[in-house]
């Protein structure tokens, strides 16, 4: 096959998906890198119909890779994930719109393009989770305790463009991260972005089958076919505070070599019917 990978500089160095590019290569398949935003791309020569079986995206959130994508998906390429439903998980407020209409245990979210707006939220909404609406890799996640603490943080948040807010849910402060590639379900636990004083080494843990289950329709609702979700395990039960299309993989055992033939499957028949979750268990060893 021949594949276009989009890989912004902020993943060059990364072994995800550099590694997977490697091992598709390793396995007779031309591998095209385009770094849409350290290069001079003529739009209208890029992308032409039949120059590849398909295009995949690692890029920031905020970067240009996902237009180039899209103009892929237009031409009738295909790309993995749907850059649709990329699109749908990159805009945190459209997602978690998305999400919560679709019956996704997703918390209330308020949208705000600067940051006074947020004065508006009753005292009672306190404390808050304020991030901005296309942010990636836990950047620029605050725990906001009161109104006086927004109006102090008003300056820094003004620089982040669209923000989201969400009452805080109490928890652990540990995240599940779960990762979905070609209908199986791996999930690690983490240190939650908004208690790094925890010092939680990240490790594959046993996956609930309430969040394997959510997992699952997670996919379902926003169509993609590799993902991750972050669930955090609140009063109330899983909570999805996060969805990205194409996450590390970190802590899935043999993953390059997993997502790699989920690429080549995908690219081969485009999306499948979506899978019901299978969980793969982690060994004593890893959750221990």
């Amino acid at each position: 096959m021949k594949l276009c990978f989009l890989v912004e500089e902020h993943y060059r160095h990364d072994g995800m998906p550099n590694e997977v590019i490697r091992q598709l290569q390793s396995w007779g398949h031309q591998v095209d890198v385009l770094r849409p935003g350290g290069s001079l791309l003529r739009m209208t020569e890029a992308v032409r119909a039949g120059s590849h079986d398909a295009w995949v995206l690692k890029t920031v959130s905020g970067g240009p890779g996902l237009t180039l994508l899209e103009a892929a998906a237009s031409a009738g390429l295909t790309t993995v994930n749907d850059a649709r439903s990329i699109r749908r998980v990159r805009d945190k407020a459209l997602a978690a719109a998305i999400g919560r209409s679709r019956g996704l245990p997703v918390p209330p979210t308020y949208a705000a393009a600067r940051p006074e707006l947020l004065a508006e939220l009753p005292a009672s909404e306190y404390p808050l989770v304020v991030k901005p609406a296309d942010g990636s890799s836990g950047r620029a996640v605050h725990l906001v305790a009161s109104p006086d603490r927004m109006a102090a943080m008003a300056p820094e948040l003004a620089r982040e463009g669209l923000l989201i807010a969400q009452p805080y849910v109490a928890n652990s402060g540990i995240d599940l991260k779960v990762y979905c590639v070609d209908g199986e379900f791996y999930a690690t636990e983490r240190c939650s972005p908004l208690h790094p004083e925890l010092g939680v080494r990240e490790r594959r843990v046993p996956l609930p089958a309430e969040v394997a289950a959510i997992a699952g329709q997670v996919g379902a609702v926003y169509g993609l076919d590799l993902y991750g979700v972050d669930v955090l395990l609140g009063p109330d039960g899983p909570v999805v505070v996060d969805v990205n299309d194409f996450p590390s993989f970190r802590q899935v055992p043999d993953a390059v070599a997993r997502v790699a033939r989920a690429v080549l499957g995908l690219a081969g028949g485009g999306r499948a019917p979506v899978p019901a979750p299978v969980h793969v268990p982690a060994t004593a060893g890893e959750s221990a």
